[in-house]
């Protein structure tokens, strides 16, 4: 007993300061909690204003056309892709599960599906160890 005594006596201002930090933080971190559930947060909404000119609303440029047509190749190959087992391209050797990186950046033109990986096999392709494990 009489050591914690003499602890406490030489050490009473360090110890009066630490404790004084712990209370401070501790209340801090309070206010700071309660003022959190106080404030409600609304969601944050960015809003971009489109300006249309009366000349170009009812018409579509050449540009807007052909990138239209290409969406829907794209489109059309993602679904061709998926309903194939395996995929590869007509300028390679490998091929790839359509879910594969590799078989996303295939162009739709070059596209070509099997059914399976022997009927790959069969036809000159290997599957791509990175895909095809």
């Amino acid at each position: 007993m009489n050591k914690i005594k003499n602890f406490l006596v030489k050490y009473e201002l360090k110890l009066a300061l630490i404790v004084g930090f712990i209370l401070v933080a501790v209340i801090s971190f309070q206010f700071g909690y309660l003022e959190g559930k106080r404030v409600e947060n609304k969601p944050i909404v960015i809003e971009k204003i489109v300006e249309v000119n009366n000349n170009q609303e009812n018409s579509m440029s050449v540009v807007d056309i052909d990138s239209a047509q290409n969406k829907n190749k794209s489109a059309e190959a993602s679904a061709k892709a998926v309903s194939c087992l395996f995929v590869g391209s007509k300028n390679s050797n490998k091929i790839h599960l359509p879910t594969c990186s590799f078989a996303k950046r295939i162009k739709p033109e070059n596209l070509v599906c099997f059914k399976s990986l022997d009927e790959a096999i069969k036809q000159g392709k290997q599957a791509d160890k990175s895909c095809i494990k």
